[in-house]
């Protein structure tokens, strides 16, 4: 190992908390990947043990995955290639297989990014605390040295496809065959959604679902043509939100670039929040848990989800429990109190049934399964669900967050509130009348707004208030 002093590689820059994201040909780089790719195995002891290796449809994607198989295979592992994956394609392939794996992708970043999302055997998740910052220092050590040591006995790399089993096990989760016949516009975003929809949802590769499938942006292209692979963003949703209405559709489904996030847009072309799927998921969640005998089937929403979910939640049979925002707290939240299932206002959707990870293909089929067990319209179906008036995530660029959020406390003082510090400060109305929390960006100068009200006049008063006292 070389010394502090001759150290010259530092992959701080690309290595976040639970992924490794970077731009291509600068932070991430073929001798990087297979640097980390080494480490990984070292760091995880899989020596003689199966390393699942695959990535998204971006340009650069085929050469990382070689790269890390190379670097994996040179310290013992036995790498199955898995070719173009989804991200939650690996989830399923690290659970069902039992071995940990890696997927090349950027998510919803744009074109001139990728990166690694790493998963131990089972889909569990690594992070900072759990092994990413090891396989950070491994392989700068490797990089700084200038070669990876061979294993004394080095492993092999071979090929194997996944999405017809990943496609089945997902259509065995939930029967689709019942539905009665809906029209379903899917915005892939030329991402990842463009193999999987027509794989789990199409004709492609099992029999026929009573679904007509309107395809977006199914083309498999890193380069993002039409629009960046964010749903997040309103804006990207306008194509279809445009095609719902224009095709007469029943539902709208957009995916983010690696598919592992689903957001839903209904009959008139208007979104259905992530607040709303979580309940409307819970709500099946919760019945078939406890048709299987489970007493009090739990739900997991992190704290920026409506308060109808926890509502909703005890009224069907359930217990919530409320996380921080963030896919690593509540992963381990579900396996800690073996939740059912567990959602975020970010659109992520976790699943005991899929290793307590995130899926979009699993939540849009559970609302596609409510939509086609009853008669109504979306538009109908999801306003159950949405009693509530948010304002959405509003930030506000602050050097001194600390004091925008004091500024806040005492302006609020001494009226009839409970404030909560979970995870930056949540102010709640004890008269349950409205709520709202601030969360500093770890990351940028942004100070996070989310508040929900009772009705839109109650909503816009305390955001307008809060917003004046943040930005004075």
């Amino acid at each position: 190992m070389t010394s502090e002093q001759n150290k010259t590689f530092d992959l701080s820059a690309s290595f976040k908390a639970y992924d490794v994201r970077g731009i291509v040909g600068e932070s991430i780089t073929a001798p990087i990947v297979e640097s980390v790719g080494a480490a990984f195995v070292d760091v995880l002891g899989l020596a003689g043990e199966t390393v699942l290796v695959g990535g998204d449809m971006r340009p650069s994607s085929p050469e990382f995955t070689h790269a890390f198989a190379d670097g994996a295979a040179r310290r013992g592992a036995n790498v199955q290639l898995l070719g173009l994956i989804s991200t939650d394609e690996l989830y399923y392939a690290c659970g069902a297989l039992n071995a940990a794996g890696a997927t090349f992708t950027a998510s919803h970043n744009p074109a001139e990014y990728n990166g690694i999302k790493m998963s131990k055997a089972g889909a569990q998740p690594i992070s900072s605390e759990t092994g990413l910052k090891d396989i950070q220092a491994l392989a700068e050590s490797y990089l700084d040295e200038g070669t990876i040591p061979a294993a004394a006995v080095q492993g092999t790399i071979g090929a194997r496809d996944v999405l017809k089993d990943y496609s089945e096990y997902l259509r065995s989760l939930v029967d689709l065959k019942g539905s009665r016949p809906l029209k379903v516009v899917v915005d892939a975003g030329n991402g990842m959604a463009g193999l999987t929809t027509p794989a789990v949802l199409g004709d492609e590769l099992l029999p026929a679902l009573p679904f007509e499938i309107v395809p977006l942006y199914f083309e498999l292209d890193g380069s993002f043509p039409n629009h960046p692979a964010n749903p997040l963003e309103p804006e990207n949703l306008r194509d279809l939100q445009a095609a719902v209405v224009e095709h007469g559709a029943d539902i709208g489904l957009a995916f983010d670039g690696d598919a592992d996030r689903c957001f839903v847009i209904d009959e008139k072309g208007e979104p259905v929040s992530p607040s709303a799927i979580t309940g409307m998921v819970a709500r099946r969640e919760i019945s078939r848990a406890r048709a299987a005998g489970e007493e009090t089937p739990v739900i997991i929403h992190n704290l920026l989800t409506s308060r109808a979910v926890p509502e909703l939640v005890a009224e069907d049979g359930g217990r919530a429990v409320r996380t921080r925002v963030g896919h690593s707290f509540i992963k381990a939240v579900m396996a800690e109190e073996g939740a059912v299932f567990g959602g975020e206002h970010s659109a992520h959707f976790y699943f005991r049934d899929f290793w307590n990870a995130d899926t979009g293909m699993l939540a849009a089929m559970h609302v596609l399964a409510a939509l086609g067990e009853q008669d109504g319209p979306l538009s109908e179906l999801g306003r159950q669900y949405e009693p509530y008036v948010s304002s959405g995530e509003i930030n506000s660029e602050i050097e001194d967050k600390a004091g925008a959020i004091e500024r806040v406390q005492a302006d609020f003082a001494g009226e009839d509130i409970d404030v909560d510090t979970m995870d930056g400060s949540t102010f709640t109305a004890r008269d349950g009348g409205w709520w709202f929390n601030l969360r500093p960006s770890n990351t940028e100068p942004f100070l996070r707004l989310n508040a929900e009200a009772k009705d839109v006049a109650t909503m816009e008063k305390i955001r307008d208030r809060v917003l004046a006292l943040v930005r004075a």
